[in-house]
């Protein structure tokens, strides 16, 4: 099994320790140039998923939807995550994954 790999964070100071907001966006900033790679890479498993599903009706799965968004949510909790951040955003990114993953399908079968 390939060791995984890790998102650079630009380095930042702690938001405890912010004094100023450009401290504060530049963290901001930082944090979205990883978030941003980490999406990428889930985008790509949404690639996989289309490629590897047998028939387009298994793009969207209801039971896996609620089965992520409870794993996210008990995640944010141990993070001190917000479930009202968690929870809209996740059940956002799904959608527009799922949306992604059905054109990734069509795209390799049309």
């Amino acid at each position: 099994m390939s060791k995984p790999a890790l998102v650079a964070v630009d380095s930042r100071v702690d938001p405890a320790a912010c004094q100023t907001m450009p401290e504060v966006r530049q963290g901001v900033d930082a944090l979205d140039r990883a978030l941003v790679a980490l999406l990428a890479e889930r985008q790509r498993y949404m690639d996989a998923a289309a490629r590897i599903k047998p028939d387009r009706d298994a793009v969207h799965d209801d039971d896996r939807i609620e089965d992520v968004v409870a794993k996210v949510l008990t995640a944010a909790r141990a993070q001190g995550l917000s479930p009202d951040i968690a929870e809209p955003v996740w059940r956002l990114l799904i959608d527009r994954c799922i949306a992604h993953e059905f054109a990734a399908y069509d795209r390799t079968r049309g």
